[in-house]
């Protein structure tokens, strides 16, 4: 008898919570709507997951810069490098989805799950909002360098026994892809150092510290001031803001890159900020601040909405398996 008591004492409590949860629920809703409503209210961060002065961080606050003029409240940049770029997603996993912190995205978080043990997944825990821009990887020496020609590197590399070193952002960057497929291509093999930005890579290039660098956009400073030379770039035909700088198809070797970067929230994050941010973007776009920055740094605009976005992550993480699949990115 005393266990029909306590057995019914616990269902009708059950039922109680049942139904105070069914009563809060129209009234948290309400509230979540307002919230998203009234989004933003406060400062939002965008994580940059590369060390400031590359060419991430440039374009990140540039986006901040004029996020913050079409948002009407501060947007700031939070720097975040190492682990080849995907430092921002693994904070995305413990980020509540209210909009105030955002990370951009590079292309080798679909990489390096193929690569390596990681415990993130680039399609789930991620809500994608817009892509915006695209690097360009461009191999280059220091301006003293006996180097003149991609060909020039490749026999350097066979001559050596420990093969020709490069510098770049971090393992399983698309930097590193590009002297993979180099490599692939013309049978030699090269030495990484991975660095934690496209400025440490340049520094230590300068520096004597490595023999060349594959460097994104932000190396067109180096170009113009003299200190660097480009051999080539990793794109299928040459780019408007670097006219002398030749493919690595015109120099005889079947490297070609895309990498498209974009800014995406943590899971679950509501459907009418991801709108408001899209569109947000996609007018920073035609800012001319935003334009100014593009031109001096020689960056190229790659606009995607949320929903063509999300399908490009969809497929370019199944790509990148056949991708991985032809190199080693861990030699």
């Amino acid at each position: 008898m005393q266990r029909r008591h306590v057995t019914a004492a616990v269902a009708c409590g059950a039922a109680l919570a049942t139904l105070a949860a069914l009563a809060a629920t129209p009234a948290q809703a309400q509230a979540q709507a307002q919230a998203q409503a009234d989004w933003p209210g406060q400062p939002i961060t965008i994580i940059v997951p590369f060390a400031p002065g590359g060419t991430t961080d440039i374009v990140g606050r540039a986006l901040a810069a004029g996020l913050t003029r079409q948002l009407g409240h501060t947007v700031v940049v939070e720097n975040k490098p190492g682990a080849g770029g995907t430092l921002g997603l693994v904070d995305m996993q413990r980020t509540k989805p209210d909009g105030y912190r955002l990370t951009l995205v590079p292309v080798g978080v679909f990489r390096q799950p193929y690569v390596q043990k990681v415990n993130y997944d680039p399609l789930r825990d991620l809500t994608y909002i817009a892509s915006f821009t695209a690097y360009d990887f461009f191999l280059a020496v220091a301006a003293d360098s006996p180097f003149k020609t991609v060909k020039d590197v490749v026999d350097a590399a066979k001559a050596g026994q420990q093969g020709l070193d490069y510098g770049t952002p971090g393992k399983f960057t698309g930097n590193q892809v590009t002297m993979a497929l180099l490599g692939k291509a013309a049978g030699v093999k090269f030495t990484h150092v991975p660095y934690k930005g496209d400025s440490e890579a340049i520094t230590a290039l300068l520096g004597g510290h490595v023999q060349t660098v594959v460097a994104t956009n932000g190396i067109r400073s180096f170009m113009d001031s003299g200190k660097v030379r480009l051999l080539a770039v990793a794109a299928d035909k040459r780019l408007p803001a670097f006219p002398n700088v030749p493919t690595f198809k015109e120099a005889g070797f079947d490297v070609v890159v895309p990498s498209p970067l974009g800014l995406a929230g943590p899971k679950g994050l509501p459907l009418a900020i991801v709108e408001r941010l899209d569109s947000a973007i996609k007018a920073v776009l035609a800012d001319p601040e935003w334009q100014r920055m593009m031109d001096t740094h020689g960056i190229r605009s790659d606009y995607r909405d949320h929903r063509t976005y999300a399908d490009f992550a969809r497929r370019h993480y199944a790509a990148e398996k056949l991708v991985i699949e032809s190199l080693n990115l861990n030699e």
